[in-house]
């Protein structure tokens, strides 16, 4: 059994990962599920230092949160506006407003942080 210590290395990290996976089927309230727990934390942290995951941009985030929940780009016209403004926005034509923001927050439950992320808007070819 790996004694929990601090992950400082890509060594370190595959060993965690290893004994993770041994004792990923622990009993609750035993030594083997606490150190389970422990090695998860650790491993936890670690990625979050090395291996940070981007958040999406803010179209990329609709669309995702649209598809998780069986939802089309009709959906959002409740939300957003018409189906003329629902295009634009999606296809990056038009930026979202603070009040497009506010309401797909409050609605769909997408993190405000993402919604303001910056993006790049697709250039008119008029």
């Amino acid at each position: 059994m790996l004694k929990p210590h601090p992950i400082r290395n890509e060594a370190d990290y595959r060993a965690a990962l290893d004994e993770i996976e041994r004792l990923f089927d622990a009993q609750p309230n035993t030594p083997e599920c606490d150190l389970l727990e422990i090695l998860t934390t650790l491993v936890e942290a670690y990625e979050q230092r090395h291996y940070p995951i981007e958040a999406p941009d803010p179209i990329e985030a609709i669309l995702y949160y649209l598809e998780s929940r069986g939802l089309s780009g009709q959906d959002l016209e409740s939300i957003i506006g018409g189906q003329r403004e629902v295009e634009e926005v999606l296809s990056r034509q038009k930026p979202l407003t603070l009040e497009m923001i506010r309401c797909l927050y409050s609605s769909l439950g997408i993190p405000a942080e993402v919604l303001i992320k910056p993006y790049s808007l697709m250039k008119n070819s008029a």
